[in-house]
């Protein structure tokens, strides 16, 4: 069921009153015009349905269905979004509306521990590793294409068009930390993705260009190119820009990080690496190195020092807790 804005008939409830549209809720229009909110009516849950182009995207469905059935939907290391359904426009042939669930942006709200980003990227690459490990390459794992499923961290949800507020507007949707309510993250958005045979050899295809504008093969030249160290580096330029460049804490990443975004891809380590790899630092991290809060290198001194002393209370009430510094889902 789709919001009040969206249904036929749909009067504005700000029509004749002294109320301003955006204080609505059906005054909130949509971010992006191939996604909208609806509500699954069998359980109230949230959902996002994704318009999409069969003729401009073919392979989507088809890998969309393909991880979001068995064996592979039961896979905990699958964590490719899952689609439960796909609904075909009556009147529209090559349009296909899929069915998923309603996610949130990776990084919002922002990280608060080094634990909490290390969880981050172990699934991000256990993610890919999957993927990889089902020859099948994004092509497009760029930052915008990581997601995490809110609903640990917001109990209570929150407007789908207003991510602040709460779904009737009237105040700021409350949440919680990843370290008190762990969650889940998802790579999504396979309209680039390709599903490649083995036996035919490594895949070789012609540049083509996703969120991530920076891949170095891609600029050097148009000759078809094996996407797998592409994907690559599409994670470590993410974790290069969105961590290493933005935060203090994850300076360990940096080895791992600059062998993922080297020019020439023949020199990058393939998933399977960067998991061992990844896997060998964790464990070398200590319990508070994992407890430390991951500061912005931007932060004012008023901002810096009321995020160290609600930090330190935090992390009392973490240890008394007993919750663990790397919050798994």
């Amino acid at each position: 069921m789709l919001r009040p804005r969206y249904r036929p008939g749909w009067i504005p409830s700000w029509r004749s009153t002294h109320r301003y549209y955006w204080t609505c809720e059906d005054g909130i229009q949509v971010s992006f015009p191939q996604i909208l909110d609806a509500t699954r009516v069998s359980d109230g849950a949230l959902v996002a349905l994704k318009r999409l182009s069969t003729s401009l995207h073919p392979y989507e469905v088809e890998i969309c269905q393909l991880f979001s059935s068995e064996p592979f939907s039961s896979d905990p290391s699958n964590h490719c979004v899952p689609i439960h359904e796909v609904l075909h426009v009556p009147d529209q042939e090559h349009t296909v509306l899929l069915v998923m669930p309603l996610l949130r942006e990776y990084n919002d709200p922002r990280f608060q521990t080094v634990g909490e980003a290390v969880e981050y990227f172990r699934q991000v690459f256990e993610g890919l590793q999957f993927m990889h490990r089902n020859n099948v390459a994004h092509r497009d794992c760029m930052n915008l294409n990581i997601m995490m499923d809110p609903r640990p961290l917001y109990p209570k949800m929150y407007h789908p068009q207003a991510e602040l507020q709460t779904p009737d507007l009237k105040a700021i949707a409350k949440h919680y930390t990843r370290t008190a309510h762990p969650t889940r993250y998802y790579l999504i958005d396979f309209g680039l993705s390709r599903k490649y045979n083995p036996d035919d050899g490594p895949p070789r295809e012609h540049p083509i260009w996703g969120g991530d504008k920076t891949v170095p093969e891609f600029q050097k030249s148009d000759d078809p190119c094996d996407p797998f160290p592409t994907d690559i580096y599409y994670l470590g330029n993410m974790i290069r820009e969105d961590f290493l460049q933005t935060l203090r804490g994850v300076e360990f990443m940096k080895p791992l990080v600059d062998d993922m975004v080297q020019d020439d891809p023949g020199k990058r380590p393939t998933i399977d690496e960067v998991v061992t790899r990844f896997e060998d630092i964790r464990r070398k991290l200590g319990y508070w190195k994992l407890r430390s809060r991951l500061a912005e290198q931007d932060e004012t001194v008023g901002i810096r020092r009321y995020r160290r002393l609600r930090h330190f209370f935090r992390t009392v009430g973490y240890t008394f807790t007993l919750r663990s510094p790397i919050p798994t889902a």
